[in-house]
């Protein structure tokens, strides 16, 4: 039988175990932040203010399995805004569980109620597992991207 996943906005007491997700998909990325950036990312996420990152987290159980961080904003190909799916994890214990997909499909939902038609995101290329379910649930676009920090 398959436990069901809960999709849910992000909350102040959700700290802890999103910190454990979001440091473990870091870790996949090879990367690592700032304690000031944890603090300020979260703190961002909660304020509902305009134009800052939204969080969705997926529930199993009672437990957090999953994070979503997501923004909408201005694009100059449209009137209308788009979405852009920042971060998405899910632990390793619940992969292939439908996890991912709810998370995706509840960010794609939460833009669709804003009246925003596209939900975007990158992804490594050697993610080879995520591209697996990406390419079920979306089209891979002939875009990349660059990164320019100096």
């Amino acid at each position: 039988m398959r436990d069901e996943v809960a999709i849910r906005p992000l909350t102040a007491d959700d700290h802890d175990a999103w910190r454990q997700l979001w440091t473990d998909y870091l870790t996949f990325y090879e990367t690592s932040v700032s304690e000031e950036v944890y603090t300020t990312s979260f703190a961002r996420m909660l304020s509902g203010a305009a134009g800052e990152y939204k969080g969705l987290v997926a529930v199993v159980d009672g437990e957090i399995v999953g994070l979503a961080h997501y923004l909408f904003h201005r694009f100059m190909w449209t009137v209308e805004d788009t979405c852009y799916l920042m971060d998405l994890f899910t632990a390793p214990s619940q992969r292939g569980k439908g996890v991912a997909r709810a998370l995706i499909n509840a960010v794609h939902s939460e833009a669709k109620r804003g009246g925003i038609k596209l939900t975007y995101w990158n992804t490594q290329e050697n993610n080879y597992k995520g591209r697996m379910l990406y390419d079920q649930v979306a089209t891979k676009v002939p875009f990349v991207t660059y990164e320019k920090t100096d």
